[in-house]
């Protein structure tokens, strides 16, 4: 058996900050969750549709190991990262951090851990390693999924070597925060304003502020899609409140984030993009009881109302980032419509 000492399993509410928190604090720098995700510019949106998807899919962050790369660009980490087509290297990579005493990250598919529930395919899981033993790992995932975990070290491997969206190729990191790292508070304003812009200029209608005005429009037409709308809206609902999206699509972790960094730095910009975040935090709740309505009744006032609900929201969050935008003194993005 080999384990990292030392290491804190605190769960959190999303997979990717959850597993940077452990790698962090065993690095002896321990940020919130928030600050873990809005350092790392975590927060987006993007209305996701194709042909071989059974239902419309809305995310409301950045791509899986995007928010990791951002953080330790940001906070000047070193971040390894190690990727083969072989199991078996794959499986050495990982091994050797934890027997040189330190935690790995690993991106995954969730539905192949002994412990996760539900059992739905997720390429983009991310979860922290800290031991392990001839038959099982000893993982750090989110709070809902129960912290500190186990799982057989057979169906790990079939996680790792899942193929599909959002997958990696045995993906495993590690993270060194050197002598000369810049204080996470001297990076708050340059998170927030790289952010800010990415949303507000997105380079597709389905992204940032002009992916919500489209989902705004699109959601209405939800009964009319194939399939079972009874089960299709409320798993959507649930998605977007209980998926380890912290609620509101990602919306109070970047609420909480805005409203640590208005504790830190004065300025009227940032006090107003956290209370319009507050707003949007609470819109996004009631949309995703909408359509979960809408599911259960088969009532489609309910998506109208959601859909009137997103129209507002997308001018909501466009006028947040228009303030949060001009942090720097630089010119800020198109403000509210």
């Amino acid at each position: 058996m080999s384990t990292v000492v030392g290491v804190e399993a605190r769960g959190g509410q999303h997979c990717e900050t959850t597993a940077l928190g452990v790698l962090l604090r065993h690095q002896g720098v321990d940020l919130s969750e928030p600050m873990l995700f809005g350092l790392g510019s975590g927060l987006s949106f993007v209305y996701w549709d194709a042909r071989n998807m059974g239902f419309p899919f809305l995310g409301g962050r950045v791509r899986p190991f995007e928010l990791t790369r951002n953080l330790a660009a940001r906070l000047g980490l070193d971040l390894r990262v190690q990727e083969t087509a072989s199991p078996r290297r794959g499986w050495e990579n990982a091994a050797a951090a934890i027997d040189a005493g330190r935690p790995v990250g690993l991106q995954l598919d969730s539905r192949h851990l002994d412990y996760f529930t539900p059992q739905t395919r997720f390429g983009g899981h991310i979860v922290a390693m800290y031991g392990y033993d001839d038959h099982r790992a000893y993982l750090v995932d989110t709070r809902q999924q129960g912290g500190a975990v186990t799982t057989g070290l057979a169906g790990l491997a079939r996680a790792r070597a899942a193929r599909g969206p959002m997958t990696a190729r045995h993906r495993s990191f590690t993270l060194t925060v050197p002598p000369d790292a810049p204080a996470p508070a001297d990076r708050i304003v340059p998170a927030i304003t790289a952010c800010a812009r990415a949303f507000l200029d997105p380079p597709i209608a389905n992204l940032g502020h002009r992916g919500i005005d489209k989902a705004g429009r699109l959601v209405r037409t939800w009964l009319e899609r194939g399939g079972d709308p009874r089960q299709d809206l409320p798993r959507a609902a649930l998605l977007m409140e209980s998926a380890g999206t912290g609620g509101a699509l990602f919306r109070n972790l970047y609420r909480d984030f805005l409203g640590e960094c208005a504790r830190l730095l004065d300025s009227p910009r940032l006090r107003a993009g956290h209370e319009l975040y507050a707003e949007a935090a609470a819109g996004w709740t009631e949309a995703a009881a909408l359509i979960a309505r809408a599911g259960e009744t088969g009532e489609a006032c309910h998506l109208d109302r959601a859909g009137s609900l997103l129209a507002r929201l997308a001018r909501t969050e466009r006028a947040a980032m228009h303030e949060l935008s001009g942090l720097d003194g630089g010119a800020p993005g198109a403000g509210r419509a």
